[in-house]
């Protein structure tokens, strides 16, 4: 087995990027489907732009989910429920994404959850340099509220059937075994996956499509390229 494929592909997905020199940090989207590998290609990512010489910075959607009560007030197995209330987009663009773009001070919060207690997180904000790049990972990141907020947007294009195989192996322990994880992504996840795909068409938007059904050759298209 070979990771030259994949390097190849990181490689060009990290000098687009890196090519982009703006008067602010560069803010970038790895969005995709649930279980798509969005949180392994930012990190990836990030590191191929911190060895050109970037300073990267991560954030993890994680840290801007809803308090547990909205996100799960039209049910636990609800996927509108999921697609409407699991993410706070408004808290994202107002901490991150505005204070980060034109005429921001470029200062940005980290979080404002933490996911595990379901309890506000209310710590300092970071500065970036100009010349910084923020690497963001989430679901539903072209929804209509923020897609205009972002410098570059890598869709990770995973086909439902080979997300939900990774995604159960992953989460199976924490939501109850085999049964029930494919269940929930069905259901909730991947059916909330697909309200977003014909709502946004996030990979007919996006800047790259980073195709990621093979792990080891994956491959990218430009769709909408930006200036540098």
């Amino acid at each position: 087995m070979t990771n030259e494929g994949r390097a190849q592909a990181l490689m060009l997905v990290a000098q687009y990027v890196h090519a982009r020199r703006l008067d602010h940090p560069v803010r970038v989207a790895v969005d995709g489907v649930t279980a798509s590998g969005k949180t392994t290609l930012a990190d990836e990512l990030s590191n191929e732009l911190t060895k050109l010489g970037r300073s990267v910075h991560r954030l993890s959607m994680d840290g801007f989910h809803h308090p547990r009560a909205r996100r799960y007030k039209q049910g636990r197995h609800s996927a509108l429920g999921y697609y409407e209330d699991a993410y706070d987009f408004s808290s994202l663009a107002q901490h991150v994404l505005i204070p980060l773009g034109p005429g921001g001070d470029f200062h940005y919060r980290r979080a404002i959850i933490d996911l595990a207690t379901d309890t506000p997180v209310d710590e300092p904000a970071l500065q970036l340099q100009q010349s910084a790049v923020l690497v963001v990972d989430g679901t539903f990141l072209q929804k209509s509220e923020i897609v205009d907020l972002w410098d570059t947007t890598i869709f990770v294009h995973t086909s439902f059937d080979v997300a939900r195989r990774r995604g159960v192996a992953r989460d199976a322990a924490a939501l109850g075994g085999i049964t029930q994880a494919d269940h929930a992504f069905k259901v909730r996840y991947h059916a909330a996956s697909q309200l977003y795909l014909d709502e946004a068409s996030p990979a007919e938007r996006a800047s790259l499509v980073f195709d990621n059904d093979d792990l080891d050759q994956p491959s990218v298209r430009m769709v909408h390229p930006e200036s540098p």
